[in-house]
């Protein structure tokens, strides 16, 4: 595809949608601690259809793209809350490694999942982070331990969420979040610190979909592999805006209600996900 082949109308439209996806996006990566693929995947995936990209790639297209725009977002968020002296680097340092490996290890998932599986895994996985946000069931009350895990079982939960990130497109903030409040850390440095797990995870995880994908047939103009530089570009600059807005907010706002909206939100685009997936 090439972009001599469509209207400056779809153009239009294409950026349009890219940067709206890019405002939501890094507001939501700087109030939550996530990187944004939960907005940006499911943007990708329905933007691109438009412009017909084929189906077989259009899946892994959008979570090389989510993971590259993450890098930006997650960025950007960590160094907002760092100013704010929210951002343990410890804990970061500590979980680097593991989840480096875990995200090679969903690449290498990924590329022996075809396009629907791929969009099933991601419905899957967005539904139940959706009813995560809406009613928060498996995220205790009180702390239940007092130290942040270490071992053994930090290599077990660093590699899965590294893994479940990478296969997603998101940055594993969620997960990051609940582990780190269950150990006593104020939902303020979990936030901050989770952020900087989506760095480790989305760097990793776009070189590799981006060598995964090169020389694939029927990858839109700009694609560098399944990661468009446009659509990169596009989003990065508007998140780069929006994520010190979204850790301002985070910092000064009760997010029970708006847990919850983006809780519904994530159920929502669930659905079209997985509708999406038996499209022809």
């Amino acid at each position: 595809m090439s972009l001599s082949s469509l209207d400056l109308a779809h153009v239009s439209q294409l950026i349009a949608v890219l940067l709206a996806a890019g405002i939501v996006a890094g507001f939501v990566a700087g109030l939550f601690g996530i990187g944004g693929g939960f907005v940006v995947v499911p943007a990708i995936l329905l933007t691109f259809s438009v412009f017909n990209v084929e189906s077989d790639v259009i899946a892994h297209l959008a979570i090389g793209t989510s993971l590259a725009t993450i890098i930006v977002t997650s960025s950007r968020s960590v160094h907002a809350h760092h100013q704010r002296g929210a951002v343990d680097f410890k804990v970061i340092r500590d979980w680097a490694p593991w989840l480096v490996v875990g995200a090679v290890l969903g690449i290498i998932i990924a590329r022996y999942m075809d396009g629907r599986s791929l969009k099933w895994v991601f419905s899957i996985g967005v539904f139940l982070m959706g009813v995560h946000f809406i009613a928060p069931v498996l995220q205790p009350k009180k702390a239940i331990a007092k130290e942040m895990p270490s071992g053994s079982f930090l290599a077990g939960i660093a590699t899965f969420l590294g893994a479940f990130s990478a296969l997603l497109g998101i940055g594993g903030g969620t997960i990051a979040v609940m582990v780190m409040t269950a150990c006593g850390r104020s939902i303020h440095q979990a936030v901050a610190t989770a952020a900087g797990f989506g760095v480790l995870i989305a760097v990793p995880g776009a070189i590799g979909f981006a060598i995964l994908g090169l020389g694939e047939p029927g990858l839109p103009f700009g694609s560098v592999g399944y990661v468009n530089v446009i659509a990169v570009l596009a989003i990065a600059v508007m998140s780069f805006l929006t994520a010190p807005l979204g850790a301002r907010a985070a910092h000064s706002l009760n997010a029970v209600a708006l847990k919850r909206v983006f809780g519904i939100y994530l159920v929502a685009t669930s659905a079209i996900v997985l509708y999406n997936s038996f499209a022809p």
